[in-house]
């Protein structure tokens, strides 16, 4: 599926598991120091608690404490808590997910929607060639895609990167971010792994 269509399309595996992005060891590099994603405060990094390991579906389930969401990760894969967010990576770091809290009254936007379209135009501003679909969920999470994202520091090529905005079902001026970024070249498994994510991930609103 081309990239620029994802966002248009319902989240979907698209038959893609957690086997086709992670490496089956049990959950062992859970438990692993590595220095993770350039970037974040390795002083006030922690490994992320693992609190299940389904070694059928070769993924383990951790929880990012101080943001109390739970995501189900590719074995294979770290997860840390940088501060306010959840940062997780595969070992050769070009998988990677941040997810934190957001209160869209403090970033200046109405709801998840304003949010999301918010964070696009400012994105595209400041990077024009960077291009973004949008899409808005059953349940009013905003999907949006960004494609031609400029390589990080230690990346080999342009990026394609994912927002989920998922507003809190009891408070619309609350939500959860959950931003996936990979290799552009991998645009095609990309919105599986989204989905992944988003089916088994669990937030105490």
């Amino acid at each position: 599926m081309p990239a620029a269509a994802a966002a248009n399309q319902p989240l979907s595996a698209g038959g893609l598991t957690y086997k086709d992005f992670g490496t089956p060891d049990n959950g062992a590099s859970y438990s692993r120091s590595d220095q993770i994603i350039g970037g974040g405060s390795t002083q006030q990094q922690t490994l992320a608690k693992v609190v299940g390991i389904d070694r059928e579906a070769s993924a383990v389930r951790v929880r990012f404490e101080p943001i109390r969401v739970e995501l189900m990760l590719p074995m294979g894969w770290q997860a840390t808590e940088d501060w306010e967010r959840g940062v997780a990576h595969s070992l050769d770091k070009r998988y990677r997910v941040v997810v934190w809290r957001v209160d869209f009254a403090y970033e200046g936007v109405k709801d998840a929607e304003h949010y999301a379209a918010t964070k696009a135009g400012s994105i595209k501003a400041r990077r024009p060639g960077v291009q973004t679909q949008a899409r808005k969920l059953a349940d009013g999470t905003m999907v949006v895609v960004y494609e031609n994202v400029p390589k990080g520091p230690n990346d080999n090529g342009p990026r394609l990167v994912f927002d989920l905005v998922i507003p809190d079902p009891r408070n619309p001026k609350l939500g959860v971010l959950l931003t996936l970024g990979m290799p552009a070249s991998d645009s095609g498994r990309g919105l599986g792994l989204l989905a992944l994510l988003n089916q088994n991930m669990r937030i105490d609103w």
